[in-house]
């Protein structure tokens, strides 16, 4: 089965969550607003994604941060991405032991269908 992991108010997890549901995909959605994300949860996926695909430097979040100045180091950032989940890209898939972030119509039905 699917893991969707986003926010339910996330414009591109919404078209995610329809593209599964028009599709009659199942899948598990996890809501990291209301429910606690485990940083080890986040390692994984980055260990089977690039940290620039799953760290978000244009969400408000990193705006209000300030974290442009930083200068963070990929450590720096990962270690971010623990502590304020609103920085990962939305939404981030897991399936057959593969993770994918964001959506892209013609990757999501190249992929999963």
């Amino acid at each position: 089965m699917l893991h969707v992991y986003g926010i339910k108010n996330c414009d591109s997890v919404k078209k995610a969550l329809n593209f599964f549901k028009d599709h009659r995909i199942e899948y598990r959605f996890h809501d990291f607003r209301a429910e606690s994300l485990e940083c080890q949860k986040i390692k994984y996926w980055l260990a089977h994604i690039e940290l620039a695909k799953l760290f978000n430097t244009r969400s408000t979040t990193y705006r209000n941060l300030k974290l442009k100045e930083c200068d963070l180091s990929d450590d720096d950032k990962a270690a971010w991405l623990c502590k304020e989940p609103m920085l990962i890209k939305r939404p981030v898939v897991e399936y057959d032991g593969k993770v994918r972030v964001g959506f892209d119509q013609t990757q999501y039905e190249g992929e999963f269908l």
